[in-house]
């Protein structure tokens, strides 16, 4: 990344060691550079790469094949000292290209069974009351199963959920077991949704007012 902002301030102000003429000291590098120019052989995250727009796909597929890239600026090109292992995750919004999945060894990882979801609450919330945590869990996968629901709360959302019921200090944690379901609007953030979840809640008679 080129830091123009940084140059234009230096160049007006001329109070930094950095030299004004030489644009390398303007270049900063970010996490793909950062893996590319590392000594050791690191692990490199590019998360939710679908939302990304596809220019930046047609990117990715040189620096794949190539492990390197261009600085227009200084004309310069980084190649990778130690090939990183990289690590792309998609939440399948949007379809990659059928070039870039070519390159890649896809694993599919599917949504977590309700013992792994206690364990990934339990890492989250050591000291966590086993009755709130598992009344929680199992009320989460049943508010996933409404039908019509556009998008369905995820790992995300019940990890908020409970982080706001911990902070609530009103709320008591056996709340979950009686007819009462507070914060849905943290499970459902479509309003559509949200509808759908206070009208399956009313039908149980667990709505809190």
């Amino acid at each position: 990344q080129y830091d123009t902002l940084t140059r234009l301030n230096d160049s007006r102000f001329g109070d930094s060691s950095r030299d004004v003429a030489n644009i390398g000291d303007y270049i900063r590098m970010g996490k793909i550079g950062q893996a590319f120019t590392a000594d050791q052989r690191c692990v490199l995250l590019i998360d939710e790469i679908d939302k990304a727009d596809s220019d930046f796909q047609d990117d990715m597929l040189d620096v794949l094949d190539q492990m390197q890239f261009d600085i227009i600026e200084t004309d310069e090109v980084i190649t990778a000292q130690a090939r990183p292992v990289i690590i792309i995750t998609s939440n399948a919004k949007k379809d990659l290209s059928d070039p870039f999945l070519g390159r890649c060894n896809s694993h599919h990882i599917a949504f977590p069974e309700p013992s792994m979801m206690r364990k990934i609450v339990d890492a989250h919330f050591p000291d966590i009351s086993r009755t709130l945590a598992q009344s929680a869990i199992d009320l989460f996968y049943e508010m996933r199963s409404i039908e019509a629901i556009e998008k369905k709360p995820a790992t995300r959302e019940l990890i908020n959920w409970l982080r706001a019921l911990q902070a609530d200090p009103d709320f008591r944690g056996g709340e979950l077991l009686s007819r009462e379901i507070p914060y849905l609007g943290v499970l459902f953030k479509k309003s559509g949704d949200y509808r759908k979840s206070l009208e399956f809640v009313h039908q149980r008679g667990r709505f809190k007012n």
